[in-house]
Parts: C-alpha cells; sequence; structure tokens
C-alpha cells in the first residue's frame, strides 16, 4: 500500500465544505431547466393521513440520521402520543395546499472517500441525509399511489423491464431475465451482442420538467402529483466536511439521493427508454441497462 506524503495531505487539506457543495450542486444544476407546473384540476381532497396513521408511522421508527433538522428518531417516536394529532393537521394541510415546508427540501450532504487519498471533489461520494419526516411521508407516497400505478401504466410508458425499486423486482429476478433473453434469441438467432450500460450520475441529473411529465401520465391523484412537484422545487443542501458546514446551495436537477422518493422517481424516468427496433431487447436494473441485440452493427 502506498504510503501518504505531505503532496498529499496538502491537496486533501485544500478541500473545504464549500468548495465540495459547490461541485455537488454543479452536477445537480440543469443549465436548461424548464418550469414545472402544478395541477389545477385538484378534485375534493381526501384526507391523507390520520392521527393514527401519523402516530405508527412514528412509532414504528428505526434508528436514522436525522438530517438539517436535527430532531433524533427516538425523540420523535416517543413523543408520538403527543405530536401525531398536531402533524397529521399540518401534513393534510401541505397536500391540500401542494406546498411542502422548506425545511423538508433542504439536505446534508456528508461526503465519503471513494479512494485510499482522495485529492478531488469527485474522489468524495455524496451522502445525501433527509430530514426524517420528508422521508416518512415520501415512503406514503410511494406505497400508497406511485407502486400501485406501475402496476397500469399508460402506454408511452414502460415498467415490466424495470427490475430494480419495485415491489416484484430483484437483482435475482434480473439475471435470470437477462439469461433466459439470451438463451430465448439465440434460439433464432446466429448470435446476441450484449451491451452493458451505465448511466454516469444518473440520480445527480434528472431533468424535473421530463419526470414530471411523465408522472402526470400515472394515475396518482392531483394533490400528490402537485406536492412531488414542489417537493422538487426550491430544493437547497449543504455539505458537511470535517467538522464545517457549508453556505447553502440551490439545486435545479436530480430525484435527491437518500429521498425515500428517489428511486421510484428514477423507474418513472427511465420508463420510456426502449429499444430502437423490435427485435432488440431492454433490461434495466436502476441506472444499469443491457441492451440485447440481434440486428447487425451498422458500419459508416
Amino acid at each position: 500500500m502506498r504510503g501518504r506524503n505531505r503532496d498529499d495531505d496538502a491537496t486533501e487539506s485544500s478541500l473545504t465544505a464549500d468548495a465540495l457543495n459547490s461541485h455537488y450542486a454543479s452536477i445537480s444544476t440543469d443549465a436548461a431547466y424548464v418550469s414545472t407546473r402544478q395541477k389545477h384540476t385538484v378534485s375534493n381532497f381526501n384526507q391523507f393521513v390520520t392521527e393514527m396513521g401519523v402516530f405508527h408511522m412514528l412509532d414504528r421508527l428505526k434508528p436514522t440520521a436525522a438530517g438539517l433538522g436535527g430532531l433524533p428518531e427516538w425523540f420523535l417516536r416517543v413523543s408520538a402520543p403527543v405530536i401525531a394529532a398536531p402533524l397529521a393537521a399540518l401534513l393534510n394541510q401541505s397536500f391540500a395546499e401542494g406546498v411542502v415546508p422548506r425545511q423538508l427540501k433542504t439536505a446534508l450532504i456528508v461526503p465519503v472517500s471513494k479512494v485510499a487519498v482522495p485529492a478531488s471533489e469527485s474522489d468524495y461520494r455524496p451522502i445525501s441525509i433527509t430530514p426524517i419526516l420528508s422521508r416518512l411521508v415520501e415512503r406514503r407516497i410511494v406505497t400508497s399511489y406511485i407502486y400501485p400505478d406501475l402496476q397500469t401504466p399508460p402506454h408511452q410508458l414502460c415498467f415490466t423491464d424495470q427490475f430494480a425499486f419495485r415491489p416484484t423486482g430483484s437483482t435475482t429476478a434480473a439475471l435470470i431475465a437477462l439469461l433466459h433473453t439470451v438463451c430465448t434469441m439465440l434460439s433464432t438467432n446466429p448470435f446476441v451482442r450484449v451491451f452493458a450500460i451505465d448511466f454516469s450520475k444518473a440520480f445527480d441529473s434528472i431533468r424535473h420538467y421530463q419526470l414530471l411529465a411523465k408522472l402526470s401520465c400515472l394515475t396518482t391523484p392531483d394533490e400528490i402529483y402537485n406536492w412531488v412537484e414542489n417537493f422538487f422545487s426550491g430544493r437547497y443542501h449543504s455539505t458537511r466536511f470535517r467538522d464545517e458546514m457549508s453556505a447553502f446551495a440551490s439545486i435545479s436537477a436530480s430525484v435527491v439521493q437518500g429521498s425515500a422518493l428517489a428511486p421510484a422517481s428514477y423507474v418513472v424516468t427511465a420508463a420510456n427508454l426502449r429499444p430502437g427496433h423490435t427485435g432488440n431487447v431492454i433490461i434495466k436494473y436502476a441506472d444499469g441497462t443491457y441492451l440485447l441485440m440481434t440486428t447487425p452493427v451498422m458500419k459508416n
């Protein structure tokens, strides 16, 4: 193992929380940002959560990072009998208005080194920690609305070729589907080309207007759609590095890794990724995509 030297220490020590925060913000900034709009066809609002539902969400909390809010999970769990009723009222009002409190749209980033001797901002992987209450509400949206919608998608979206972030998906299912598809194609073709594609920074660079355009095609209630639209707009994050906190930076792209909405949002975003030729097949596992081709590759 290579030993550390003074040059390595000098390079690493030159990194600051603000530099890292600016680097992460630049990745999640859409230079061609298109504003999104909420729906105006909201029907009579149905109660999103009940006092008992909020109590159960808080009472079943497991140990987890608190984020910038600073409220630890044990405090929320212990105080559940007292705060369940007012919190349910606030959440129902939030959905009725389609407005997410700014405190729930601000994340804390904790960089984790990807290499033995980090020398630049890209050598640190950003671990985003969102508020606990935000994650609880997002998880409720995903399980109660988005996941059921994946079972009956509109014709322009396809979820059957995605094996990640779905109740019925798994790594094992993806491998079985990949092997079965290759064997089936070989039964009628002399060869099969398999291209493994890994989209770089896929979660961090998703454009919001594209995600929301596809989300609007699902049968998700309008008030839920409006809440999600507001959830992705006006977001900020701050980075903590070596006991130093950076200033807040705004972002205009990404599905916010660390949020409960991120996995399901990526599935919706990639739902219209299809092969251009009917004889080819795409199999997806998160941002890893496999293109199976039987047609010859055209030469220039």
